[in-house]
């Protein structure tokens, strides 16, 4: 039976990352093994809806590691590989029927599964879903030609889509249950600035309204919503979210809970066995609260992180979360939890592409959204919000330098 001293679950981005920081640390030739259920190489996923979708990068260019990395430090690397269960007493993963595969630790970085329509009509062609490499490559082929696009979903996947969909020429509609773009993370402000951004680059929105039927022969040529109308598309892309993919967990004995449950090191509740990236459920130490986090910027520190700890450094896993996005020619950032939010403060005017949006509890700042304003906002962003930044919010939302904003500089 095969077996290796370190063993990554999953083959996507925390185990790129994870792999670059073993190596970094000393790993040995033999130590490390990633099996991986992908046919590629570790990428990068944010460029699937944005850059490698619009057709601006290739394949090689999103990769974590050059495709010789692995083999020229020794990691196995395990492609096409189907993770069936986990024993964590015998410390053997399951893969498929009869193969087994042992292990001393455990990095569980399986990721997320795409949650589907259950509709009629959602099995015609041309309907499709987006989160792997070969998802974004048949999604850019096929816009090629079409004329009428709907993308249902308003969040951030929703919306790099459909930038990219409209940019080519095609006629896309947006659906989506809430009254507003991104209820769940835009203030209203917010919501409106982009709104009329999308409308005024052609992109159609439906707020409210939930999809019905998919219609059409042998391929999807229409969507029927809620109300009865009727929006005619040759294609359709659903991004109505994920759950993380822990099946494969059942019977193991493992905590999980909306994913894998980890303590504020990443450690599972069996020892030697770690989750990271959308698998991980944590205990965050900044906001104290769990969290499970489904951005680029975790997965990448998480598989640092679990790297250094099975290296030796044991310190908690202390991150301010993070994401980026780009939508048509507009790039934005965002850090923290604006859940804890009892107070809002822009920057800037929200009716054009430069503003900041700053979200205090207690007049502590919790999180931070900037687009197309000076560094300094964005370097402080973080800072602030990992050392618990206490700040006047007249003083935020006039136009001196943000670093007014502090009480102690007042």
């Amino acid at each position: 039976m095969d077996a290796s001293k370190f063993v990554i679950a999953g083959g996507g981005m925390v185990a790129g990352y994870a792999a670059k920081q073993f190596v970094e640390l000393g790993l040995k030739p033999g130590e490390l093994t990633i099996l991986s259920g992908d046919h590629v190489v570790p990428y990068e996923r944010p460029p699937l809806s944005k850059g490698f979708l619009a057709g601006r990068d290739t394949e090689e260019s999103i990769l974590i590691n050059p495709e010789g990395f692995y083999r020229q430090h020794g990691i196995e690397l395990r492609l096409n590989c189907q993770i069936t269960g986990v024993d964590i007493v015998r410390r053997l993963l399951s893969l498929g029927p009869a193969a087994e595969f042992g292990f001393d630790k455990l990095i569980l970085a399986t990721g997320s599964q795409l949650r589907k329509l259950k509709i009629p009509g959602a099995e015609l062609a041309n309907v499709f879903y987006l989160r792997s490499l070969d998802d974004s490559k048949t999604i850019r082929q096929h816009a090629e030609g079409v004329k009428r696009a709907v993308v249902i979903g308003g969040g951030f996947i929703g919306m790099e889509v459909a930038s990219v969909l409209a940019q080519k020429g095609i006629e896309v509609t947006m659906l989506f249950p809430e009254e507003r773009i991104w209820k769940q993370f835009f203030s209203p402000e917010m919501s409106r600035f982009f709104e009329e951004y999308y409308t005024a680059r052609g992109v159609r929105f439906l707020p409210g309204a939930t999809v019905q039927e998919l219609r059409g022969e042998g391929a999807v040529r229409s969507v029927v919503v809620g109300d009865g109308r009727i929006i005619e598309a040759e294609m359709v892309v659903a991004g109505i979210g994920v759950r993380p993919a822990t099946d494969f967990l059942a019977g193991s004995a493992l905590e999980v809970a909306d994913g894998v449950m980890v303590n504020e090191y990443l450690e599972s509740s069996a020892t030697g066995i770690l989750a990271a990236g959308d698998l991980a459920n944590y205990q965050d130490v900044l906001f104290q609260k769990r969290r499970r986090a489904e951005h680029w910027d975790n997965a990448v520190s998480q598989g640092q992180h679990c790297a250094r700890l099975l290296m030796g450094e044991r310190k908690p896993f202390v991150h301010v979360p993070y994401f980026f996005s780009d939508v048509f020619d507009l790039s934005y950032e965002f850090w923290g939890d604006a859940s804890l939010a009892d107070q809002t403060v822009s920057r800037g005017d929200l009716h054009t592409r430069s503003f900041s949006v700053w979200w205090l509890r207690a007049s502590v700042v919790v999180a931070a959204f900037v687009m197309s304003r000076p560094d300094e906002e964005r370097e402080v962003a973080p800072k602030w919000i990992e050392t618990k930044q206490i700040v006047s919010a007249s003083k935020l939302a006039g136009p001196d330098s943000i670093l007014a904003a502090r009480p102690n500089l007042a």
